[in-house]
């Protein structure tokens, strides 16, 4: 089948072609540089399947212009689909598929980072070191081992964010609309509210997918609820969080630390090199001038094991579809 892979980088182009060499039979993939939207939907006009990642646009007027120029088949080569409008793709006829399962660990061990980094002021001591500035003033942390840490979210990465935490000695407290894992539990970890979570939690990690639900769930009240300094995470969806309102939570010393690798308004900006142009975006620019923040541009998926499995089940899905058995994988959706 032709595949056209929007959003592709020397790193998609290196794993999808690892992965569809070693088919019996090969698909015949073409790869763009450019973002999926209305203005770059005719590119795949002829093409039964295109490839999207997270940041690309699949809203109603593209999902249109893509069944006008013959494209039947979504693949996202990513676990979440909010860049999604599933409804519309129903009423296209599109039949979508997913990666809900490329490396939980990836993930987790991206919120740890972040957290260990922010804690004990890695970015803040490279740059000094790098000086010859070997002061410690300003760079002390805290003891990880016996501090509340609340994970909102359960899910194959949320659980294993909190399993490494319990491994850290950390108290750890969920919340999540399902039952928690078992193993979880046995291991000491315990359900709780969401206002319980926020009253209680030194550190704080996200791990939901962006719904409606769940959207600026840390809101101005949210963050009014929580402990004076805690340390926040976000390696999930930026819109979980009211950007606005953190801003001004760091400002006030609410927040004691802010770890990112998503931000709400990083559909133009992330995965690629503004180095040598201005950045608009006020908001962002503003966290950047914190120095108790650090983020990162959507890298926590980015291992060699999770970036083989995103192109062998992309690829499965591909093979799937040609041979009608799409409909068969949990991973196709609509989701029910």
């Amino acid at each position: 089948m032709r595949l056209l892979v929007f959003s592709a980088r020397d790193y998609d182009r290196r794993y999808l072609d690892l992965a569809n060499h070693a088919r019996a039979e090969p698909h015949a993939i073409d790869y763009t540089d450019a973002h999926l939207s209305a203005d770059t939907a005719a590119l795949a006009a002829g093409y039964e399947a295109v490839c999207v990642f997270v940041n690309d646009r699949l809203d109603a007027d593209v999902l249109a212009r893509l069944h006008r120029g013959g494209t039947r088949l979504l693949l996202l080569r990513c676990a979440g689909f909010n860049q999604l409008d599933v409804p519309a793709a129903i009423a296209q006829g599109l039949q979508i598929a997913r990666v809900p399962a490329y490396s939980p660990h990836a993930v987790a061990e991206h919120a740890v980072a972040l957290l260990l980094s922010l804690n004990r002021h890695l970015h803040r001591a490279f740059n000094r070191t790098r000086e010859n500035d070997f002061r410690l003033d300003g760079l002390e942390g805290f003891d990880l081992y016996g501090k509340t840490v609340g994970v909102i979210g359960a899910g194959r990465i949320g659980a294993t964010f909190a399993g490494i935490m319990l491994g850290f000695g950390c108290r750890v407290c969920i919340h999540d609309p399902l039952p928690l894992p078992a193993d979880l539990l046995a291991r000491g970890a315990t359900a709780t509210t969401l206002p319980d979570l926020l009253a209680a939690s030194d550190v704080i990690s996200l791990h939901c997918p962006l719904t409606p639900a769940t959207h600026h769930v840390i809101d101005r009240h949210a963050l009014a609820q929580m402990r004076a300094g805690v340390t926040l995470i976000n390696t999930s969806r930026g819109g979980l969080l009211d950007t606005r309102a953190v801003i001004a939570a760091l400002k006030a010393g609410r927040i004691g630390a802010l770890g990112l690798d998503v931000y709400e308004q990083e559909e133009q900006l992330f995965f690629d090199d503004h180095s040598s142009s201005v950045v608009t975006d006020d908001v962002l620019q503003r966290l950047l001038t914190f120095p108790n923040v650090v983020v990162t541009g959507h890298q926590g998926f980015f291992t060699r094991e999770a970036l083989a499995t995103i192109a062998e089940t992309t690829l499965r899905n591909l093979d799937d579809y040609a041979s009608g058995q799409l409909a068969l994988r949990p991973n196709r959706l609509p989701l029910r």
